[in-house]
């Protein structure tokens, strides 16, 4: 089954306005200050996703051509979340998570995996030259999941937070 370019970017558009839709609500009812600037950051990302996403869709429908322009991300790469985790693990915060924020964790979580999962459908589907958009997507994506697994894993007791300094949300 061929995939048509526009149809996978729309898709691609609802599932970045759904794991958006999950940081806005998330980041409204977090108590914990650190998870609320987690979940404000990561909207803010997703929201540019949305953006980009539109911005190449239009681009498509009116010439069949999409340059692809840089596609920035402010979390790092799953690999060096995952290194940091190793290096820097320090005792978890001190005071436990309200059960709200734990569950918008969780569907963060499962949101991201779920977007990630297309992503990589995309790249391994797709003509190679239109894998290019999905696979840098599919890269942050994966970020994601990494970031949101270390925050749940910071405020559910279940392992250990990699600490500020090595990955600072806010400046990247």
């Amino acid at each position: 089954m061929t995939i048509r370019l526009d149809d996978a970017i729309k898709t691609a558009i609802e599932f970045e306005q759904k794991v958006l839709k999950v940081y806005q609500d998330a980041g409204k009812h977090a108590v914990d200050p650190v998870g609320r600037r987690v979940f404000e950051q990561l909207a803010k990302e997703e929201a540019g996703h949305v953006a980009y996403l539109e911005s190449r869709l239009t681009e498509w429908q009116k010439g069949g051509q999409i340059a692809l322009a840089e596609l920035q991300s402010i979390v790092p790469d799953k690999a060096r979340i995952a290194e940091g985790r190793k290096r820097l693990a320090k005792p978890m915060r001190g005071k436990a998570a309200s059960s709200t924020e734990v569950e918008y964790l969780q569907r963060a979580l499962a949101a991201e995996k779920e977007t990630s999962a297309f992503y990589r459908k995309m790249v391994s589907e797709l003509a190679e030259e239109r894998r290019t958009l999905f696979a840098r997507f599919l890269e942050i994506e994966e970020g994601h999941v990494a970031i949101v697994e270390a925050e749940l894993d910071a405020v559910s007791g279940s392992g250990f937070w990699f600490g500020i300094q090595e990955f600072d949300v806010e400046k990247g």
